[in-house]
């Protein structure tokens, strides 16, 4: 599914990876699977896998952890970038440190609500780079943009930030997701325009 907001200024501002063009106040919506009937009182999210203590965070829980906000530019695939926005949430290391991250574990598989997974190497969801996310610009996550709670890894492409997050398995090795098995690229990073599989 698309949104409208499609279209944007294609300068070159310096912030826009090759091939990008800024959306500006819009934030488009691209879906790949039914969005699904998620609440706050129903969300949670698990950490399992490769960890010493594979646990499980409801709202009230997650939001009992320390605060963190990211504020920069995020990119799609399909080459719109939103450029000095922000998001609120819990940064994915605190989570991480409460588990125990086994030291077989080299990737991550984060899956959502709706059956949708997405791969990324640990070293992409970790040391400051990576979110859970449930207010865009001050405001509560919007329904259709993930909420309640995405995943947030804005150094790559966005279909690594998994809406409507309810998992992350650490793993000893890669296990491709959904538009990983489907022709896109392993690991997604904008300026090196890693967009789909041999990019």
């Amino acid at each position: 599914m698309f949104s409208e907001g499609f279209s944007g200024r294609r300068g070159r501002d310096p912030r826009l990876p090759p091939g990008q063009y800024d959306v500006g106040d819009s934030f488009p919506v691209l879906t790949a699977e039914a969005t699904p009937n998620v609440t706050q009182e129903t969300w949670s999210f698990r950490v399992d896998g490769e960890v010493e203590s594979p646990t499980t965070w409801d709202w009230a829980g997650v939001h009992a952890l320390p605060g963190s906000a990211y504020e920069g530019d995020i990119h799609c695939v399909t080459t719109w970038s939103k450029l000095g926005t922000s998001f609120s949430g819990v940064s994915l290391d605190v989570l991480l440190d409460q588990v125990g991250v086994r030291s077989s574990a080299t990737h991550v598989l984060a899956w959502a609500s709706s059956g949708y997974t997405t791969d990324l190497p640990l070293a992409d969801v970790t040391g400051g780079k990576a979110w859970l996310v449930w207010e865009h610009e001050g405001r509560p996550l919007s329904t259709e943009h993930g909420g309640p709670v995405r995943m947030l890894v804005p150094h790559l492409y966005f279909w690594k930030s998994t809406k409507w997050v309810a998992g992350l398995r650490l793993l000893d090795h890669d296990e491709p997701g959904f538009w990983e098995r489907n022709g896109y690229h392993e690991r997604g990073e904008p300026w090196a325009e890693q967009r789909y599989a041999g990019d």
